[in-house]
Order: C-alpha cells, then structure tokens, then sequence
C-alpha cells in the first residue's frame, strides 16, 4: 500500500505535529488572498488551543513557525514580515563579556563600580557615607574568604587601592567606631535602591525608615 504524498513528506517542525503542517500547505494553496490571510490566522488559534503552553509565547515565534512550515512560500498580509530563510539555523552571535580584570576578585566588579561612584561624589559627608558603605560590603566578602586573619586596615588599604588612593577615612575613627560592621548605621544607597525606595514612598505615602540597633 502506497503512502500519499502529504503522508510521505516529512515533518518540517515536529512539535507542532502532521495535522498542522498539513493545515499550512492546505492554506498556502489557496488562490484568494484574503482567505489565505484569514485562514492562516485561523491557524495560528487552532495552535495556542491545541497548545495552551504556546499562549504565553511571543506571537511572532508562532508566525515565525507558520511560515517556515510552509517552507517560506505563505504569502499572506500577516502582523509579521516572513523571516529571511538564510536565518534558519544560523549560529547566534557571540555574547561578549565585560573586558579588564578585576584587582581583587573576592569583592567582585560591582565593589569597582561602586568606587567609581564614591569618588565622584563632592560632599564629604556623603562620601564617607559612601566609603563606610562599601567597606561594610567589603568586610562581609571578605570575611567569607579568610575569616581567621582579618583586620578593618585591610579593608582600607583595598579601598585606597582600588580608588588609587583618592578615597580616605581614619583607620582608628573605623575602629573605635565600628563603621565596617554591617549594624551600623548607613546612609549611602547605590541608584536602583534609591529608586524602590521612592516608588514605596510614593506608593504608601509614607517613607520607609530601616530599624538600627543603637550600640551601647
């Protein structure tokens, strides 16, 4: 017993199943435009019911997919231009990663980053601010990696090092003060959480204000 042609042909893309790339063939014969167009629309509902997972899709991947069922002959007035065919299977381009190397890899770059900030700040309250910030942030990493030799003038000589010396704060008010212990008081908030904090201002009408331990 001989196969039909349309059962001989093979799948172009299987998740979508015979029936619905028979489907695109029927609808890409049709001599009328309109219905062609119509139809095909039609189609891509009959996908998102038989598949409720595709709903959350990108329409476009489904139009996508129409069209390369129909081996990129469906010509129809759809929301999507049809997809250059060289694309298919074409390899994605390299993703680059960030160049330069981190001074002291346990901090990470978001510690550089933040010394940048810290640097171009003018007040020199803020900037000290700043600095009991970061060095707060610098002692917990650094902690994780050697936590049996540990000093806070470790800590600033990172600091003074990674700003190349134009960032300062005296190592004793550090540590009869405490400053780079992480329940301490700080005043310093990188960019993204100052704007959380203005949207939950904004949106309970009241400011937000972190409960601080007072220190005997």
């Amino acid at each position: 017993m001989e196969l039909k042609d349309t059962e001989k042909q093979q799948l172009i893309l299987k998740e979508y199943g015979k029936n619905i790339q028979q489907l695109v063939q029927h609808v890409t014969a049709i001599a009328d435009r309109d219905r062609r167009t119509q139809s095909a629309y039609t189609i891509v509902e009959i996908i998102k019911q038989l598949n409720p997972s595709l709903r959350q899709e990108n329409d476009q991947k489904l139009w996508d997919d129409l069209y390369i069922m129909s081996n990129f002959t469906l010509d129809i007035d759809g929301p999507f231009p049809m997809p250059e065919k060289e694309l298919l299977g074409k390899k994605p381009q390299p993703v680059g990663y960030p160049k330069g190397q981190i001074k002291f890899k346990h901090y990470g770059r978001n510690i550089e980053k933040l010394i940048e900030k810290a640097v171009e700040i003018e007040n020199d309250e803020e900037q000290e601010n700043a600095i009991i910030y970061i060095g707060q942030l610098m002692r917990s990493f650094h902690s994780t990696w050697n936590r049996d030799n540990f000093d806070d003038g470790i800590i600033l000589d990172d600091i003074k090092t990674l700003s190349k010396g134009k960032l300062h704060i005296d190592l004793e008010k550090v540590r009869e003060n405490a400053l780079f212990e992480s329940n301490t008081r700080r005043d310093f908030k990188i960019p993204h959480q100052e704007e959380e904090h203005s949207k939950k201002k904004n949106n309970h009408g009241k400011k937000f204000r972190p409960s601080h331990k007072k220190r005997r």
